[in-house]
């Protein structure tokens, strides 16, 4: 276990393209196409137009005259459409988040490429094989009506208290990346599977209901409507531009210290794609200093490249955010071995 020590970066904003999607089955007229698909996690969008895809994707046109069609949901759900049209594939790049980037590669979605500046992308945020790399560092967390409650809760253990009932919702794991990531924190501050899940199913008691995306869920938390659900750093940053009541918070196991662990936001190059060679412009681009300089200024979020140092405000702000917060490692191969079992014990215990 380390103890966060520096910004890293995320990422927000996107442009969401109303054009048809069509198969270009790799032909000469494909090859020459200035377009590129992007299936994408949601939490990366501007909510309006402000982010940092925003700005990258319409930097890279500028500079390549390549058109950015834009594709978002849950991070299993982009995933799980890409294996549908495995035989007819629409998408050049994929960006998703633990495990489903790691699912991604073993389903044989992704073709090994490894991007212009990924040598700068720490070993633990991109794949042995090449297949993908963080273009965003983000972490998982929490938050909080600052308005309805202005403290946030420090424990697990609070969130079962009655004040939470219906007031308390997080994302689906399984679906959504940080819904997932749910009980990745919860098997790894209780201890393993079996006591998160005798939590978790105490706490369905003040659970709202499922929710395919994170992202539906803050702007409730700032109405009131609900007072606490899950999230990510970068995310909820982002949103709270915009959002004055969010707080963020990371959960502790009662009597012990609050954790995280890293959560970015990894794309690969989809195998079979349509437009390749423009699909490795597009990961070149978002790796590039360039890029990665204005994630944590516009995005709100930490760079995925460890030679980028950022010094604007916001990144001084998350450096602060993350001050005492105990980051671990997942293990990553175990999980995605054994998401399905995971996932399935979830439902079994909460009724889901």
């Amino acid at each position: 276990m380390r103890t966060y020590a520096k910004p890293v970066a995320a990422v927000t904003g996107a442009l969401v393209l109303a054009a048809a999607l069509t198969a270009c089955g790799g032909s000469s007229d494909a090859a020459a196409e200035k377009v590129v698909t992007v299936y994408s996690a949601d939490g990366l969008k501007g909510e309006a137009g402000d982010g940092w895809y925003d700005k990258v994707f319409a930097d890279f046109e500028k500079q390549t005259g390549i058109k950015v069609k834009y594709v978002e949901g849950g991070s299993g759900e982009m995933v799980q459409r890409a294996l549908r049209e495995k035989s007819n594939t629409q998408a050049d790049v994929l960006v998703t988040l633990p495990p489903f980037i790691q699912q991604a590669g073993s389903k044989g979605l992704l073709k090994a490429y490894e991007p212009k500046g990924a040598d700068q992308v720490d070993g633990a945020d991109k794949s042995g094989d090449g297949t993908w790399t963080s273009v965003v560092n983000n972490y998982f967390g929490f938050v909080h009506n600052k308005k309805e409650l202005p403290a946030a809760p420090k424990t697990w253990e609070e969130l079962l208290d009655a004040k939470y009932k219906d007031k308390l919702q997080y994302s689906t794991p399984g679906v959504a990346g940080d819904g997932t990531a749910v009980l990745i924190k919860a098997m790894h501050d209780f201890g393993g599977e079996e006591p998160a899940m005798e939590y978790l199913k105490k706490l369905q008691a003040n659970n709202v209901g499922p929710s395919s995306s994170t992202s539906k869920l803050a702007p409730k938390v700032d109405k009131g409507e609900l007072l606490v659900a899950n999230g990510d750093v970068q995310m909820n940053f982002a949103q709270a531009k915009s959002m004055p009541n969010l707080g963020i918070w990371f959960p502790a196991k009662d009597g012990g210290k609050p954790t995280t662990f890293a959560l970015p936001y990894a794309a690969g190059l989809v195998n079979e794609a349509p437009h390749t060679e423009n699909g490795k412009k597009l990961l070149d681009f978002m790796l590039s200093e360039g890029a990665q300089r204005e994630v944590s200024a516009i995005g709100g979020g930490f760079p995925a490249r460890k030679d980028v140092k950022t010094t604007d405000a916001n990144a001084i702000e998350l450096a602060r955010l993350m001050e005492g917060v105990e980051v671990f490692e997942p293990d990553w191969a175990d999980i995605d071995k054994n998401l399905t079992a995971y996932v399935d014990a979830w439902k079994s215990a909460t009724g889901s």
